[in-house]
Parts: C-alpha cells; structure tokens; sequence
C-alpha cells in the first residue's frame, strides 16, 4: 500500500514540474522556430489550401513574437485565411480587429477592401435571386455591409490601388440593392399587396436613382397606383416614366395586350 502511495505522489510530482515548465513541452516541432521561418511555413500551408493549419502558424507567430512586422502581418494573413476557408464570422472579425488595432497601417486600406469582399462573396446567391423563394425572407443586410466598406475605402483611401476594382463593386450592388426592392415590390403586387409594392418600389427609386431597375420600379407603381383606385397619382408616375423611358418594353407590352408585364423576362 505504502509502495502504491509513493508512486501516486511521485506521478503527481510529475505533472507539477511540468506544468511548471521544468519539463519542456513535447510534440510541438514549431517551438524553436524564428517569426521568419514561423510566417513562411503558414504561408505554404495557406498556398496549398491547408487552411485550418495556416491559421494556426499565424497565430503562433503573434503570440510568440507580439511586436513587430511579422505580427501584424499574421493578423492580416489571418483575416484573409478565415475568407479564404470561407468562415465569413471570422474573416470579418479578424478584419475588423485589424482596422482597430491598426488605423495608420500602410496597408490598412486592404483590410477594408477585404472587409468589403468577405460581405459581398456571402450574400453572392442573394443577388442571383431565386424566384421560388419567398423575397421578403431573404436579408440583404451583407449587401449593403459590403457596399458601405466599399464606400469607406473609397472615401478614406481614393488613392489606393483596390479602389477601382471597389468602385466597380459599388456600381453592382446598387444595381443589386435596387432590383433586391423590384423583385420585392413585384412579389407584394402579384398577391394584391398594392401598397407595399408602392413603398418598395418608391425606395429603389429614392435610393437607387440611375439604376437600371428604377425603369421597372416606376411601372410597378403606376400599375400599383392602378390597382387602387388613385388615377392621379398613377398618372404623374406614368408621365415620370414616359419622360424617362420612352422607348420601354414595359409599356409597349402593356399596349399590346401580350402577357402581364411582371411576365416579360
């Protein structure tokens, strides 16, 4: 029994030292290793798609060497693993942690761009629409997420190399975001929801003006004004849309008795 309890209390020994640190840590290849060799074995991981791994190096290689280039360059490669992986909770906060710990960094102006893609890449189906579903249940709050860190980067950084190919970004989602509003004023006024088509198709006229969906926004309203009974306000929209598109198809569908105009694509 005594022999027992000596062994007991030699194991317990054991694990004190080493928790202590007396004992190195086994089985950790990475302790030795330099920031510099820690960042270019992260970087191969990350090349060959071993996604999970890479985040782990880079975080090493914060922990172990805080300050400094290699650091901040870690957190970057960070954010950009997780929206490489497709962790779109992640990449963003690394992103945005990297934007707060770092305001004047010299390459600050990439985070914010890739703030921008993260929200823009997650919400890609959202802009496809898919008819079957229920419009009115999908959220296009990623949509304007991406569009405003677009905005922010533009605005703080017009000089940067990653603003043209953002400003391309913006033209899109607000072409998006304004037939995001058709589609759904188009669903309201197929079921007989006249008024909040009305109202969604005003918002894509108010907020989206020169987007190619404006056209059928305002025909929308006009046939919406139609559906309820308020002739005047139906025919200053027309007069709009006449002035604006006098050659549109909606209208000269609509003339020609062929299918409903909501039919037509």
């Amino acid at each position: 029994m005594q022999k027992k309890l000596h062994l007991g209390l030699a194991a317990l020994l054991v694990l004190s030292l080493s928790g202590c640190g007396l004992f190195p840590e086994r089985g950790d290849e990475t302790k030795n290793w330099t920031a510099a060799k820690l960042y270019s074995e992260a970087k191969d991981e990350q090349s060959s798609g071993s996604f999970e791994r890479a985040v782990q190096l880079f975080e090493k290689l914060e922990s172990r060497y805080p300050f400094g280039t290699y650091a901040q360059q870690a957190q970057m490669e960070i954010a950009y693993t997780h929206y490489k992986q497709g962790d779109q909770p992640l990449a963003l906060a690394a992103a945005e942690r990297f934007i707060k710990l770092h305001p004047n960094h010299p390459n600050v102006d990439y985070m914010y761009y890739l703030r921008g893609l993260i929200n823009f890449n997650d919400k890609k189906d959202l802009l496809h629409f898919v008819y079957e579903q229920d419009p009115t249940e999908r959220d296009s709050k990623a949509t304007r997420e991406a569009f405003d860190a677009f905005k922010q980067l533009v605005q703080k950084f017009p000089n940067s190399s990653y603003t043209p190919d953002a400003v391309l970004r913006m033209k899109y989602l607000v072409n998006a975001m304004a037939q995001y509003e058709v589609h759904v004023a188009r669903y309201y006024y197929r079921r007989g929801a006249y008024l909040s088509a009305v109202n969604r198709a005003q918002t894509a006229v108010k907020e989206y003006n020169g987007s190619p969906a404006v056209e059928e926004a305002l025909w929308i309203m006009a046939e919406s004004y139609d559906k309820m009974g308020l002739p005047d306000l139906r025919d200053d929209t027309l007069r709009v849309f006449k002035q604006n598109f006098p050659n549109s198809k909606l209208a000269g569908n609509a003339k020609q008795g062929d299918k409903p105009w909501w039919k037509i694509w």
